[in-house]
Parts: C-alpha cells; sequence; structure tokens
C-alpha cells in the first residue's frame, strides 16, 4: 500500500494541526494504523495506533490526551489530530501499515510495519 501524507505546517504553541494519511493500491481494512515521528539524527518515535478494525486504539504517553487517531474507510485515510501542541513536538511525522498478522501487531517497534509514507513536517513554535 502507498501512503502519503499532508496536513503538516507551522503552529504556535497551543495550537493544534490535523495530519492525514492518503492510501492508496489497497484498502486500510487490511491493516494495522499508526502515526511515528522522528526528531533530526533520532529513530522513529510511536505516536499512536489505531487496529485494522478501528475498535482499539493506543497511544503513547507523551501524546495522551493531546493526539487522536482515527480512521476513515469510505476515504481510505488515517488522521492524526494533534491539540495543545508543544515545540517539543516539532518533528516529521510519519504514516505507518502493518498487514494484519495472525502473530498479533507491535504498535510501537517501527520494524513490525510494511509500509511508510514520505513524511510530513510539523514545526511548533514557542
Amino acid at each position: 500500500v502507498k501512503l502519503i501524507e499532508s496536513g503538516g505546517g507551522l503552529v504556535q504553541a497551543g495550537g493544534s494541526l490535523r495530519l492525514s494519511c492518503a492510501a492508496s493500491g489497497r484498502t486500510i481494512t487490511a491493516y494495522e494504523m499508526a502515526w511515528f515521528r522522528r526528531y533530526l539524527g533520532k529513530e522513529r518515535q510511536f505516536l499512536a495506533g489505531i487496529s485494522w478494525s478501528g475498535d482499539s486504539t493506543y497511544y503513547a504517553d507523551s501524546v495522551k490526551g493531546r493526539f487522536t487517531i482515527s480512521r476513515d474507510y469510505t476515504q481510505n485515510t488515517v488522521d492524526l489530530q494533534m491539540n495543545n501542541l508543544k515545540p517539543e513536538d516539532t518533528a516529521d511525522y510519519y504514516c505507518a501499515a502493518a498487514r494484519v498478522r495472525t502473530t498479533g501487531w507491535e504498535t510501537s517497534n517501527p520494524s513490525g510495519y510494511d509500509s511508510w509514507g514520505q513524511g510530513t513536517q510539523v514545526t511548533v513554535s514557542s
């Protein structure tokens, strides 16, 4: 599946942004979906994940209560609503897809994902 992120940009601290990940090539019902971010020179960091059915969501402690992941099966998209943004949220944000497996889903492990978008940059000014 091909993933394309959009919605990044510059926002002041306390503001909000909504990132969107558009999938093409396959329906996202076949995938667990997640958002990661990467600081310059660092490894990708898990932020939020949503199961293929949409019944389960998972969040990193650093974004719990501020970020919300959702998926739209008709649009074949996965969104990340980010509220109360902080300067430390400044990073490149990536959408990722993991094929549904009988062995389960390691939500926070980047190695468990099969497809990645090209990323979108988020900058939060203080």
